[in-house]
């Protein structure tokens, strides 16, 4: 028997094991997440097709279209108006397309912010006022005004708008009333206010009617419906006296406490001045 050859290569044979039941890598899991996201969008899309009328889905459209024409002039600020004043309109570049009025002048042959009629976005003569409103409303409810007075201002101002209309309350704070005392003699404050409601709601052509309103603290023997009504007339007065046409006034009346602005008696807050943008087809309260 031949001696084995102790200078021969050694052969090391390894076996690769192949284990079954083992998972696939998670490429899966990328594939069914980007199929659970597309269902996602796709049910997402079709709610918004069923809740949104065919002038908010073409407003949709617009906003994502690269043809809306788009101001290369910007105020930067990041007060109540966006660096902007409530007079920004006319300061808006002319060039014939998406001028900040929903109803553009003859000359400018524009037709509004997304370069469509208002009544292409909303129905109806009603629906550019409920637009109009709208505007109106977001100039008093900025997260700050362009400046520290403008803030102060604006504490005193709260909207809503109901079925009668716009309704801009203007109310006294426990410690910045707006008329002294059991009188209609205004605050300075007050005078700013009213002339800056004059200026905003210029915007519009609406009728309006102004509202006195009181608290159920004691006048010492005054009438209540009196000062009230005193507060409102000046009120109208000081609209009047600013720019707001007489002929827009649709009525004057002092409520006393009998329409309190809260339930509780004796607040402060329900000593108030209401102006209120009246609906067209709204001619008494």
């Amino acid at each position: 028997m031949a001696a084995k050859n102790e200078n021969a290569p050694i052969i090391i044979k390894r076996k690769k094991v192949i284990k079954g039941g083992g998972h696939h890598g998670g490429a899966w899991k990328i594939a069914y997440a980007d199929f659970v996201t597309a269902m996602m969008a796709f049910f997402l899309l079709m709610w918004l097709l069923n809740a949104t009328t065919e002038q908010q889905r073409k407003g949709l459209a617009d906003y994502f279209s690269p043809t809306i024409p788009v101001y290369k002039i910007s105020g930067g600020g990041d007060g109540a108006f966006g660096g902007e004043s409530m007079f920004s309109q006319e300061l808006v570049s002319k060039t014939g397309i998406g001028a900040a009025d929903m109803r553009a002048t003859d000359n400018e042959m524009a037709d509004g912010d997304t370069g469509v009629t208002p009544l292409e976005m909303l129905d109806g003569e009603e629906g550019v006022t409920e637009l109009k409103f709208a505007d109106i409303e977001n100039m008093f409810r900025g997260d700050s005004g362009e400046s520290t007075v403008a803030d102060d201002l604006l504490q005193h101002v709260n909207t809503r708008i109901t079925d009668e209309g716009l309704i801009i309350e203007v109310f006294d704070l426990p410690s910045s009333p707006l008329f002294i005392v059991d009188t209609d003699e205004p605050s300075d404050k007050l005078l700013l206010l009213l002339d800056m409601i004059a200026d905003v709601i210029a915007i519009v052509s609406n009728e309006v009617a102004v509202l006195g309103h009181t608290d159920e603290v004691s006048l010492g023997g005054g009438d209540a419906f009196i000062l009230s009504s005193q507060r409102a007339n000046f009120a109208r007065q000081r609209l009047v006296g600013t720019g707001v046409s007489s002929g827009r006034i649709a009525r004057v009346a002092g409520y006393s406490d009998r329409s309190p602005s809260q339930p509780a008696a004796g607040v402060i807050r329900n000593r108030r001045i209401e102006i209120i943008l009246l609906r067209s087809a709204v001619t008494s309260r």
